[in-house]
């Protein structure tokens, strides 16, 4: 009996029609007793791609491509899929293992890097899950971080070489990841900084540096705020940051949505819509680079976040940072408390 026996691919989930759209994005908020008209205000952002979230045919290409990968190296593990907010949801997938066969299983989170919402809640996510389906249900291993894999970075160098491509000059290389309570980036592992914001800025750096040579410039900045007004977030927001940039004199920027692994609506929307507009305001040309999504060297990165379980592997890593995922402790990125 192999020590493992399938690959769960878990996300976050997205609706997949208008009528989809309001109960998606209550599963979102639950427990944080957000007003209907602000979620209201939020699924228009939806309503603008027709109801429809990127996010989950994204992650059938995903599986789709994994599974030639797979194929090509030997490695024999059926890939199950499951979502956190939206169906095929996570417990209902977890039952099907169970009902399968399957006994232990790895999971590859899309989420890159630590933090309380990309890292302890799926472990948490998990543990519902095998509760939910009781006896029987198969043990669960998440896979390591790999925001400092040498293929997710050089799957990011690709999208920032072709966006690139199409902007004149010497364009300022601007990464976005989505915003968090400061709380929650503080509880995220040790440091003045915070493990998430610090492995975000990993990214951005090991990325330029592929792209144009040890010691490149580049920026980092946020995406996606929500919450309170008085509950700090990180900062500078990216339509701040291109307001600041062109005081500066920059006038071309290509913007990396570095701390997604697909499109989002929240990529689409507020890179593509928001933030296009205001460069489109300051008279700065602008380019969004893709998300890695199914290119082969990201694709190639997970094969090899399986092999170090499946076989043994040694772990690669282009980064300063260290290994982060493996066996972390039941206190690792706790949840942030709410400001009301």
């Amino acid at each position: 009996m192999p020590e493992f026996d399938a690959l769960l691919l878990l996300s976050f989930g997205g609706p997949e029609g208008p009528d989809d759209v309001m109960p998606f994005l209550r599963n979102v908020t639950r427990g944080r007793d957000i007003p209907d008209g602000r979620l209201a205000e939020v699924a228009s952002h939806y309503e603008h791609f027709d109801g429809v979230s990127p996010i989950n045919a994204q992650n059938r290409a995903l599986i789709a491509a994994l599974r030639v990968e797979f194929a090509a190296h030997g490695i024999e593990l059926p890939i199950y899929w499951g979502n956190r907010n939206w169906q095929p949801y996570v417990a209902d997938t977890v039952a099907q293992m169970r009902d399968d066969g399957v006994q232990r299983a790895l999971v590859l989170a899309t989420s890159a890097t630590a933090s309380y919402s990309a890292c302890r809640q799926y472990r948490e996510d998990l543990a519902a899950a095998q509760l939910s389906v009781g006896a029987g249900a198969p043990a669960l291993v998440k896979l390591r971080h790999f925001f400092d894999h040498p293929g997710f970075i050089a799957a990011q160098a690709s999208r920032v070489r072709d966006a690139l491509e199409t902007v004149a000059g010497d364009a300022r290389l601007v990464f976005t990841a989505h915003s968090v309570p400061v709380s929650m980036n503080a509880s995220s592992g040790p440091g003045a900084n915070g493990l998430y914001l610090a492995q975000q800025r990993e990214t951005a750096r090991l990325v330029s540096e592929a792209v144009r040579g040890v010691g490149a410039s580049f920026d980092l900045a946020w995406q996606s705020r929500s919450g309170p007004p008085q509950a700090p977030w990180l900062e500078p927001d990216i339509n701040d940051h291109l307001r600041a940039l062109a005081a500066g004199g920059v006038r071309s920027v290509v913007v990396t949505p570095s701390g997604f692994v697909s499109d989002h609506v929240e990529v689409r929307w507020d890179l593509d819509e928001e933030a296009r507009a205001t460069a489109g305001s300051l008279g700065m040309e602008f380019a969004r680079a893709a998300t890695v999504g199914t290119h082969p060297e990201f694709v190639s990165a997970i094969r090899e976040l399986v092999a170090e379980q499946l076989f043994g592997a040694a772990p690669r890593s282009v980064g300063t940072l260290g290994l982060c995922g493996i066996d972390c402790p039941s206190h690792c990125c706790p949840a942030p408390r709410r400001t009301s």
